[in-house]
């Protein structure tokens, strides 16, 4: 069956390479008995593929069960999936069947596999070579004819190092691996996805159709959604059922995406942008840096004309645009009492070639006030940008989140 068909039949939307190759290998596994082990982030959907598999494969008129791993307690798992006899434990009222026999001939997909306790793993080790396993509280070996699929959202192998999962079955059930891509991974698909979902709740709830604007569509390709599909797919129900207005703009879009995963998630700075979403102080801490590094840049090119003995016209420009630098600084909301100096050289050259250095001061009107100083450079930045946000925040070195509280707060 063609990558479209398995597609189509699994209500399973996306164009990206990656995907295509993952239904790939699932389709090409699926006619063997072969072991596969499903990796993934949670919520990417691997569950999904495991009923590929099955549908897929001869057994597919035989029983498909999904376990997972670690929802059971490690006390009664054994029981769960091999089945005990009457009286095997206390409260072992009668006997029970477990999955490996009720699903024989059938499908077994265990979920989380990593949680599972190093003694069962020795028991699924046994199925999985010989197909045999015996009931808790019993001495009868048992035959099972089930095929595994286990799926895991953590590195196994790491857990093997760590000594948290057998090695033997690391090897036995990665027969075949079988890695589904995140979501971030897909940023071809996110936005096909988000349609189709809020298409779905918009009908099934009977509510107007939601659109996007184009912020809004650049947000939701540039998060990282660290919950994948299973979290795009709940913040669609979301804005289907509580959204008035049907235009969903990008600060409604960060209304649905966690506070804390804001900053490491949204990765719509340009490239070396400081990771941390800065405080007030930080900005003026900012300001003061770039001033001492202006200044220490004009110390070296008064330097280099000491040891040129002269002036040429190239520093003479550079000293004049370093003056107007400093001469030039603005801070908005000044008082008298409030008051600091800024010294500068100023090269004075003569007619025969000479020059000397002196220092020309100036007294600066400072504010106190946070506030105004902030306004005034979120301003500035916005003007330098032409009102582009993003490129604004970069600028500020603030997210973009914090920049549209603090518009709103300042009333820009």
């Amino acid at each position: 069956m063609e990558v479209q068909e398995i597609k189509q039949r699994f209500g399973i939307i996306g164009s990206s390479p990656l995907l295509n190759r993952a239904i790939t290998i699932a389709n090409q596994v699926a006619p063997t008995d072969i072991s596969v082990l499903i990796t993934g982030e949670s919520g990417s959907g691997k569950e999904v593929f495991s009923h590929i598999i099955h549908q897929m494969s001869p057994r597919k008129h035989g029983p498909f069960i999904a376990v997972n791993c670690g929802a059971i307690p490690e006390g009664t798992i054994d029981s769960e999936l091999f089945g005990h006899e009457k009286g095997a434990y206390t409260g072992a009222v009668g006997e029970r069947k477990g999955y490996f026999e009720t699903v024989n001939g059938g499908t077994i997909f265990l979920d989380e596999i990593a949680e599972m306790p190093l003694g069962t793993q020795a028991r699924l080790l046994r199925v999985l070579e010989s197909g045999q396993y015996i009931k808790v509280g019993s001495s009868k070996v048992e035959k099972t004819n089930v095929r595994v699929i286990a799926a895991t959202n953590v590195d196994v192998y790491e857990a093997v190092k760590n000594g948290k999962f057998r090695e033997d079955l690391y090897y036995r059930l990665n027969t075949v691996p079988l890695r589904i891509p995140a979501l971030r991974d897909r940023k071809e698909d996110i936005y096909l996805l988000f349609r189709k979902f809020t298409a779905d709740f918009t009908d099934k709830y009977r509510t107007p159709p939601i659109q996007l604007d184009d912020e809004a569509q650049q947000l939701l390709i540039n998060y990282s959604w660290p919950g994948n599909v299973r979290q795009l797919k709940n913040m669609a129900e979301q804005l289907a059922v509580l959204e008035r207005d049907r235009l969903i703009t990008a600060p409604i879009i960060l209304n649905y995406i966690p506070a804390e995963s804001t900053t490491r998630n949204l990765p719509m700075r340009l490239e070396n942008q400081p990771k941390e979403d800065f405080s007030e102080r930080d900005i003026l801490y900012k300001v003061l840096f770039d001033m001492k590094r202006d200044m220490n840049e004009l110390k070296k090119l008064v330097a280099d004309i000491i040891q040129h003995g002269g002036v040429s016209p190239d520093y003479a420009g550079k000293q004049q645009n370093l003056s107007h630098l400093y001469r030039d600084i603005e801070l908005p909301g000044s008082t008298p009492e409030t008051q600091f100096t800024i010294q500068h050289p100023v090269i004075n050259t003569g007619n025969n070639g000479e020059f000397n250095i002196t220092h020309e001061a100036e007294e600066v009107e400072e504010s106190l006030s946070l506030i105004e100083k902030e306004s005034d450079l979120i301003r500035k930045a916005l003007k330098k940008h032409k009102g582009k946000r993003k490129l604004a925040a970069n600028e500020l070195g603030i997210s973009e989140r914090t920049l549209y509280r603090k518009i709103k707060e300042l009333d820009l």
